[in-house]
């Protein structure tokens, strides 16, 4: 990485010439460079999310026949499918066999 002489920020290629670097904060520009800038940033690795349990369940229950099993839990959450003066849909899934369906009402 370089560095400016007279401030010391960073020197960035300059976008009118790309073979000399300019100071953005001071006005500086480099004479000129024979071969072309690289620019390499290091980051660190962040820990990655692990999901230590998959089967927490977040979505409220309510009483719904499955329609493929025959249970009578059933998690829902609505969505706005269709145009905003109409009602929202309805989704529920079967606590049991995770089929899914739909209602309009």
């Amino acid at each position: 990485m370089m560095f400016c002489t007279k401030c010391k920020s960073i020197l960035l290629p300059d976008k009118d010439n790309p073979k000399k670097i300019r100071c953005n904060n001071c006005g500086y520009v480099s004479r000129g460079n024979k071969g072309s800038i690289i620019l390499k940033e290091k980051t660190k690795e962040s820990k990655k999310i692990e999901i230590i349990d998959k089967s927490i369940e977040t979505l409220p229950k309510t009483e719904a026949e499955c329609s493929k099993c025959g249970n009578k839990h059933a998690f829902y959450w609505l969505n706005q499918t269709r145009s905003s003066d109409e009602a929202e849909t309805q989704f529920f899934m079967c606590t049991k066999c995770k089929h899914r369906w739909r209602s309009y009402d």
